[in-house]
């Protein structure tokens, strides 16, 4: 019966409190407004998700976010000295291929996702089969240890947490 009601009770519990952070006061009313829509969009979508993607690992997502929002710092920080200390001539930007060892959709656009939110760096396009994505690199002396870094950092992560 509460599967019916909540087919997604994470979505409906993370929509009912954005629902309250972008009103920005607890009301009775717009806790009902909240309550509402995270019962009524996740039954209304319900059938454009026939297989609910599952976390194997919920620690190794925290340690995920942790690792994403260290890495958006340190690369603001990195491009800040790109932008205000070197010379145009001496940018290396380049378009890296990163194969993939993943397979689930969840995790190549959580991935794809990290990599764009991340300064410096933009996934600009997924191979048809999903084997490869293409990453555009504003400043990168080895593009090598650039695709090296995203598959240790981000995609083995994701492996244990989505795979």
């Amino acid at each position: 019966m509460l599967g019916r009601i909540f087919p997604h009770p994470l979505l409906s519990l993370v929509l009912t409190l954005v629902w309250l952070g972008l009103v920005n006061k607890v009301t009775p009313g717009n806790l009902v407004l909240g309550v509402a829509l995270g019962i009524i969009v996740p039954l209304t979508t319900a059938a454009y998700w026939p297989n609910r993607p599952r976390l194997r690992n919920p620690l190794m997502a925290a340690e995920y976010a942790l690792v994403v929002l260290w890495d958006i710092v340190v690369a603001n920080v990195q491009v800040a000295m790109i932008i205000l200390f070197k010379r145009n001539a001496d940018l290396r930007s380049t378009w890296i291929t990163v194969p993939l060892d993943l397979t689930s959709a969840e995790a190549i656009t959580v991935l794809a996702g990290t990599i764009t939110m991340t300064p410096g760096t933009v996934s600009a396009m997924l191979a048809a089969d999903g084997g490869a994505i293409l990453v555009h690199c504003l400043h990168a002396e080895d593009p090598d240890a650039v695709r090296d870094q995203i598959k240790s950092r981000y995609e083995r992560r994701l492996k244990e947490i989505f795979e």
